[in-house]
């Protein structure tokens, strides 16, 4: 009987740590919300070969945490979790940035480039962020549009 009650009472205290480390796990870092293009800029913002990278920037602008997404569909749903902090704890309000591009180098905006920022700060945890892509850089091209010359192709 007395070893019946030993082996209850640690099942038991087994129990009530793995509820307490489970509890403290999910109390994490996390960002969930969505991203929508302006509808003039869908189509290039869905091409092929495409990147979109959504940067979680602390209130001094230093990047934080970077998801990216590889040819992505919008509206896009998307969660952002411990596994893309770039440091290790999260202090403060933080603010987000989408860029959409199909280079993939980050914070160098170049032609065609298409970004949105969040105008809110939000704490860690916070859910059902809207975040709208709706500015592109220099011109809209819709690939190579040049009909060449035909003396110079006939030439060669």
């Amino acid at each position: 009987m007395k070893y019946v009650i030993i082996i209850l009472t640690l099942l038991v205290l087994g129990f009530g740590g793995y509820i307490i480390n489970t509890t403290k796990a999910s109390e994490g870092f996390n960002l969930a919300g969505r991203i929508e293009v302006a509808e003039r800029l869908r189509v290039p913002a869905q091409a092929d070969n495409v990147s979109c990278s959504i940067v979680v920037k602390n209130e001094a602008d230093v990047p934080i945490a970077v998801k990216r997404v590889i040819n992505p569909k919008f509206p896009m749903e998307f969660n952002i979790g411990k596994e893309d902090l770039l440091i290790d704890e999260v202090e403060g309000n933080i603010k987000l940035e989408v860029q959409i591009n199909s280079h993939g180098n980050l914070g160098v905006l170049k032609s065609g480039d298409i970004f949105g920022q969040s105008n809110d700060l939000y704490a860690s945890g916070s859910k059902d962020i809207l975040l709208v892509a709706d500015k592109m850089m220099g011109k809209p091209t819709l690939g190579n549009t040049s009909r060449g010359n035909f003396f110079r192709t006939a030439a060669r």
